[in-house]
């Protein structure tokens, strides 16, 4: 209730917003009774209709547009503490995401790419942390010809961060049709040139990001290849991530541990300065 009062003071200079929107109201409601009500219009009743319709319109629509922006000053003044505050920067740049929460996504696949396109609405400070590997499914042309790590994820990631995902998606995932280049795409050659420029694959990412000015920074969870394993209570190891629902039905056996092979992987450069140095951690669901 006493927030409520508070718009109505003085210095919170609404009332005069209300009174504009109120007067707009009035000027539609004017119109739209004269039609109602005048059993024959006149091109002088026409004039008046229209001129009071769009006065009332545009009288109303300026008034609460200026509350909303009256409103939102109040919000960063009684937060800030600062008696005048431009509110221009907040509306019309998105300066105020630089300034906003550290977070940190891991995971890989289609549900961290949902979880990245939604934070990026809310701040540019996001460090995806994407998986590296193939999860045992058939080696593409374009790894075998290139000889590139599992990117796949890491592309996706730079997708979903990207302002127009679409073009970003179309480019990245563009097969040549080019003899010499068929069944390689765009962004398998494009990460091997910027391999062959700055020498590891985690310092490639972070310049592309910067590249593609894509918000915030992806990076690879480590540079080592590796594959996701499965161990069944009767001791069969299956190194194939595809073939585990599978084989667990076939056998009739339970999943005793699940695993990466090999398991001394070490972090790419920056992954745990990121983790220590984020607001929020979130684990992205597959």
């Amino acid at each position: 209730m006493k927030k409520l009062i508070d718009w109505f003071k003085a210095s919170s200079k609404l009332k005069r917003w209300m009174l504009l929107v109120l007067i707009g109201i009035i000027l539609i409601s004017y119109a739209f009774s004269q039609i109602w009500t005048l059993k024959e219009i006149s091109f002088i009743h026409v004039g008046i209709i229209v001129l009071s319709f769009v006065l009332g319109f545009t009288a109303a629509i300026i008034g609460l547009i200026s509350i909303q922006k009256r409103t939102l000053e109040i919000s960063v003044k009684s937060k800030d503490k600062k008696e005048n505050i431009n509110i221009k920067p907040l509306v019309f740049k998105k300066d105020i995401y630089e300034d906003g929460p550290k977070v940190v996504a891991i995971g890989g696949g289609d549900g961290l790419n949902v979880v990245l396109e939604g934070i990026k609405k809310y701040t540019n400070n996001i460090t995806a942390i994407v998986t590296v590997s193939d999860y045992g499914q058939t080696v593409s042309d374009s790894r075998k010809e290139l000889e590139l790590l599992p990117i796949e994820d890491i592309k996706n990631g730079m997708i979903a961060l990207s302002e127009d995902e679409d073009n970003m998606k179309n480019v990245i995932n563009h097969q040549f049709k080019n003899e010499r280049l068929r069944g390689l795409t765009f962004g398998d050659v494009y990460m091997l040139a910027l391999r062959e420029c700055y020498g590891n694959l985690a310092e490639s990412v972070q310049k592309s990001c910067k590249i593609l000015n894509i918000t915030g920074k992806v990076l690879p969870v480590t540079l080592d290849e590796f594959k996701i394993c499965a161990e069944l209570e009767d001791g069969t190891v299956i190194d194939e991530k595809d073939k585990i629902p599978q084989i667990v039905y076939e056998k009739v056996s339970k999943i005793n541990r699940i695993f990466i092979n090999p398991t001394n992987c070490l972090p790419a450069p920056g992954v745990l300065e990121a983790i220590a140095d984020a607001d929020a951690i979130v684990i992205g669901p597959r």
